[in-house]
């Protein structure tokens, strides 16, 4: 199964979409440009894991994925502090972030699951 296909990959991916649309007029563009890294961070590291040769990879790089979840709630938090994210929109954006971050531990214990299983 290739990660297009994967439900938190999809997920991810429109999360970021969406940062980038709501935050384009945003005139910080260091704020703008950190925000946006870390929301794109998400949906690479899972393609890019998917990509990789061996299992353990693959989880190293999801992992990768949900610090980048922890990095990017940080940066909505003080968004929102700041004024420059809407509160509404910043709680509706954390509560995605931690349905990602739950499906990415989920994924990660399932592939440990499947490489334990598979050693002799």
């Amino acid at each position: 199964m290739g990660f297009e296909n994967l439900e938190v990959w999809k997920r991810s991916s429109r999360l970021s979409a969406d940062i980038y649309r709501q935050l384009r007029h945003l005139r910080d563009f260091g704020f703008k440009d950190q925000i946006t890294r870390s929301g794109l961070s998400v949906p690479s590291n899972i393609a890019e894991g998917e990509e990789r040769s061996t299992p353990q990879q693959t989880i190293n790089f999801l992992n990768y994925a949900k610090g980048s979840c922890g990095e990017l709630k940080t940066q909505i938090y003080i968004g929102i502090e700041i004024d420059y994210i809407p509160a509404d929109l910043g709680k509706l954006w954390i509560k995605e972030v931690n349905t990602i971050a739950a499906m990415l531990g989920a994924l990660m214990r399932n592939k440990r699951d499947r490489l334990t299983q598979n050693t002799p």
